[in-house]
């Protein structure tokens, strides 16, 4: 059995392949879609990365393909229908990035809410001028209702980390119930929330689910955040909603056209901007290079995990 992997990925994932198994890595970043589509046709499965979309050409290429197992939680880079029609499964890795994806977001919500990143860049200008009992104030998370939307894997442990904090948890989820927590609908979350966090996957359902008229319902002194996917927030609606003041802040680490940034967001003060790098530890790396190596093996092993076609 042969894998192909699309980037460099740490060699420590592969740890549980054994000589009857291969993986051909790319020698430098990742490869081109010219130089996979150049060696799809001899792999029996393919382990591509969340942040680079999946060709339709190289898919069907892969004539003895079997299984895509996607490098992250997120699986809109593949057209997982399209895949489906070829008799080719997709699967993704949700254990391995949840809890580094869940602490994330936590520090997100503080650095917006207590002006961590504001303070920081300022105090090296401003220096003495900065400090004053009634200077920077933040908001502090006790006691505020914390809206999760989406209430998957992520969105629980963020919804645990967050009753750490004496924060209320309120949920709007499609169809999951989760004792324990209220659940409402998305008019309602974004009304009531100090802070809405999103953890939904992007779908045509989802995309833009967050534009003009659901940021005008938050509350002046609401922050967002978003570890999901950038595309389910209008990004220049939120850039202008930002700039105006309409909510508190936002922390963000996707964006709606990655690794573009909406132009006006660099400006602000009242937005903390991360490199969509909530899973990026080096052992959150290896690890989700792991399960997506299991995913293989179980797959051709015949028990598929992680199965999302």
């Amino acid at each position: 059995m042969r894998i192909l992997v699309t980037y460099r990925i740490p060699v420590e994932s592969f740890s549980a392949l054994d000589n009857e198994h291969e993986y051909t890595l790319p020698g430098h970043e990742y490869f081109t879609n010219k130089e996979l589509l150049d060696l799809i046709g001899d792999h029996d499965a393919l382990l591509p990365i969340f942040t680079r979309a999946l060709d339709r050409q190289l898919v069907e290429a892969g004539k003895r393909l079997k299984i895509i197992s996607n490098f992250g939680v997120g699986y809109d880079n593949i057209d997982t229908v399209h895949a489906r029609s070829l008799g080719i499964t997709v699967c993704n890795t949700p254990r391995s990035v949840c809890f580094p994806t869940a602490e994330m977001t936590m520090g997100l919500m503080l650095s917006v809410a207590r002006r961590v990143s504001e303070c920081d860049r300022r105090l090296r200008v401003e220096k003495e001028s900065m400090w004053g009992t009634m200077k920077n104030l933040g908001a502090t998370l006790e006691g505020r209702v914390l809206g999760v939307i989406g209430m998957g894997n992520i969105g629980q442990t963020v919804a645990r980390m967050a009753t750490a904090f004496n924060m209320k948890v309120i949920y709007h989820n499609r169809r999951r119930i989760v004792d324990g927590f209220e659940r409402v609908d998305l008019e309602t979350l974004l009304r009531r929330s100090d802070v809405v966090s999103i953890h939904a996957p992007l779908t045509a359902e989802t995309r833009h689910l967050i534009g003009e008229r659901e940021l005008s319902m938050m509350k002046p002194t609401a922050f967002l955040v978003n570890t999901a996917r950038g595309a389910i927030v209008q990004e220049e609606a939120l850039a202008a909603c930002l700039a105006r003041k309409g909510i508190a802040g936002a922390g963000l680490d996707v964006f709606e056209d990655e690794p573009r940034v909406a132009g006006t967001l660099y400006g602000l003060d009242n937005v903390v901007l991360s490199p969509h790098n909530a899973t990026g530890t080096i052992d959150t790396r290896i690890a989700t290079g792991r399960e997506a190596v299991d995913n293989i093996l179980n797959f051709f092993a015949g028990r598929p995990t992680n199965v999302v076609n």
